[in-house]
C-alpha cells in the first residue's frame, strides 16, 4: 500500500526483496515482521556516530512495535546494536541493508527475549498484564 492507503504493486526490478534495503525498495515501504510477542513490528535502518577513528559510523537496526488493540499506534521499539560500520553514514546503512530479512528476524527476536526473558509472551498476554 502506498500513502493514503493506495495500492503500489511491488517493482522487482529496484532489488532484491528478501534483504532489508531490498524490501524497501522493492515495496515502497519497510518490511514488517512479527516478533515472537506477537505485536508486529517495521523495521528501519538508522545510524549514528560511533567514536570510532576506523570506523566512525555504524548503523543498526530499529523496530517499531505497533499497537494491537484500537487506533494503529506505535507502542514501543527496539534497538540493535550497531551491526554495520563504514566511513560515512550511507555507506554504513548501505552495508546493513544486505542483511536478509530471515537474519533481521533472529536479530529482533533476541531482542525480544532479552527484554521479556526466554517466555514467549504473546500480545493478548501482554495487554492483560499492563492493564492490571
Amino acid at each position: 500500500m502506498g500513502e493514503h492507503g493506495q495500492f503500489i504493486p511491488p517493482d522487482y526490478s529496484k532489488g532484491d526483496e528478501t534483504t532489508v534495503a531490498g524490501y524497501r525498495a522493492v515495496h515502497a515501504r519497510p518490511a514488517a515482521l512479527e516478533g515472537r510477542d506477537g505485536f508486529s513490528y517495521s523495521l528501519e535502518i538508522t545510524s549514528d556516530a560511533c567514536g570510532d577513528p576506523g570506523k566512525p559510523f555504524g548503523a543498526y537496526l530499529m523496530f517499531v512495535q505497533w499497537s494491537r488493540l484500537g487506533a494503529q499506534k506505535v507502542e514501543g521499539h527496539l534497538e540493535s546494536d550497531f551491526l554495520a560500520f563504514g566511513s560515512t553514514d550511507t555507506e554504513a546503512e548501505h552495508a546493513l541493508g544486505t542483511m536478509p530479512l530471515a537474519e533481521a528476524q533472529q536479530v529482533l527476536d533476541s531482542l525480544i527475549r532479552a527484554r521479556d526473558g526466554d517466555s514467549k509472551r504473546r500480545w493478548w498476554n501482554a495487554v492483560e498484564s499492563d492493564s492490571a
